[in-house]
């Protein structure tokens, strides 16, 4: 990989997401060579990427150079590199690239989408974990309409006009919230030969209820702003299958759909090369200690999403969110420092700043470690949030100047098929690919 010898202890981090970056900044200029690696040269805000599918912003707002990050760092070195495999006995990464020798490792690599085994639904829906899959969903979403206006078979238009979004996490709430507001404002301008009120949004949640993880009061109040926008929610039904036409369910359930979207669940993406016993047997994560090192290792850590710190309080490890792996990055920093003066480390103790979601103009519901509450002021809070975590002055006002532009026109400039995205070819569909 080209990177030169160093006098200082090599800390090689793998994952440029929230953890990493968050790591990598709190190591600027210290006794230390650090080597990052990642598999794209840029960090992506995940939260915003349903605007991005739903033509509220462009990829390039939510996208931030990892170069630019460590730009000014002493001994800091980026690798554009998909790593392969790791040597825990030799102290080595495997890249595509090349080989790395490291005195500490640091996985975090996130995690990706869970179809939980399901190759069908794998090879037919629509995930939203990256940039490329938002753009797809974006580009799907219009080259729809554009077919139904070709077809004059109804069962076929209305399956492209029908969308199905299987999970009710703050993913899939946002994006059917989205969805609804192109379906009100934005498609029937654009498409005024087509009868937009046949346009489907169904929402599909295996509990009982939305947003499981926050207050009953905020999930109820998420599910009725839905239903105020026309969105159709479907609770304690769970999705068996998808073959690129038709969704069933565990129930008599059914829908007629040209587009699946799968916000379902995550599992970690984890590298090969640990021990089993250092993963967890469900969801393929890293077990760590109170200091974020991986289980039976003393010199590979892991932090954010691919990590489990189980405990009596959170015995599934925290949530798979980005103040965890913030956090986790953070105090990480200040512990390889403080391992390699032989101090003792200190141990993580998650702080819960809380957790939110956002239905649509003026609707969103925010809970607060003290506070909670919905509307208006909890869109507010929730914009100013996720412009204040956004990384990069001009992404900031790129996304902030989009906002009040969509706000004022009620107005989405980002509906443009890029790339046109080409859907696998299903004989129950009528029509050449989409």
């Amino acid at each position: 990989m080209n990177i030169p010898r160093s006098s200082f202890p090599r800390i090689v981090i793998i994952g440029g997401g929230f953890a990493g970056i968050s790591l990598a900044k709190k190591l600027k200029n210290k006794n230390a060579q650090v080597v990052l690696l990642d598999k794209h040269n840029y960090h992506t805000f995940q939260p915003l990427l349903y605007q991005v599918a739903t033509g509220g912003l462009e990829a390039g707002s939510i996208a931030y150079p990892i170069r630019k990050v460590v730009q000014d760092y002493d001994n800091f070195y980026f690798r554009l590199a998909n790593v392969k495999e790791i040597d825990a006995e030799n102290k080595k990464v495997i890249a595509d690239i090349g080989d790395l020798y490291y005195d500490y490792l640091v996985i975090a690599t996130g995690s990706k989408t869970n179809y939980f085994g399901n190759k069908e639904i794998e090879s037919y829906s629509m995930a939203m974990k990256t940039i490329p899959q938002s753009l797809n969903i974006r580009s799907l979403i219009l080259e729809n309409f554009e077919q139904a206006l070709l077809t004059n078979d109804i069962n076929e238009r209305n399956a492209l006009m029908n969308f199905v979004i299987v999970g009710g996490g703050p993913t899939g709430v946002e994006l059917a919230g989205a969805l609804a507001e192109m379906k009100k404002a934005i498609l029937p301008k654009d498409y005024p030969d087509l009868d937009i009120r046949n346009m489907g949004i169904h929402l599909v949640q295996g509990s009982d209820r939305l947003l499981d993880a926050m207050t009953v009061k905020s999930s109820q109040k998420a599910e009725d702003f839905l239903h105020g926008l026309g969105v159709s929610i479907w609770k304690k039904v769970r999705v068996t299958n998808y073959d690129g036409r038709t969704v069933t369910t565990n129930s008599d359930l059914t829908f007629d759909t040209a587009t699946l979207i799968w916000a379902a669940g995550v599992k970690g993406a984890v590298v090969n090369g640990l021990k089993p016993e250092a993963l967890t047997e469900r969801a393929d994560r890293v077990m760590v200690n109170e200091f974020n090192q991986a289980l039976g290792y003393d010199t590979v850590f892991a932090i954010g999403d691919i990590a489990v710190m189980a405990s009596e309080k959170n015995p599934q490890g925290h949530p798979m969110m980005a103040q965890p792996a913030i956090q986790q990055g953070n105090l990480l920093a200040e512990n390889l420092i403080r391992k390699m003066q032989n101090k003792e480390m200190k141990p993580f103790v998650y702080n819960d700043k809380g957790s939110m979601a956002t239905i649509g103009r003026n609707k969103a519901v925010v809970d607060l470690p003290k506070w909670h509450f919905h509307g208006v002021f909890a869109w507010f809070v929730w914009m100013f949030v996720h412009l204040v975590s956004l990384i990069g002055f001009k992404n900031k006002a790129v996304v902030l100047t989009n906002w009040i532009y969509n706000y004022i026109l009620f107005d989405r400039e980002g509906r443009l098929i890029i790339r046109p995205y080409k859907k696998k070819n299903i004989q129950s569909f009528t029509s050449d690919e989409i």
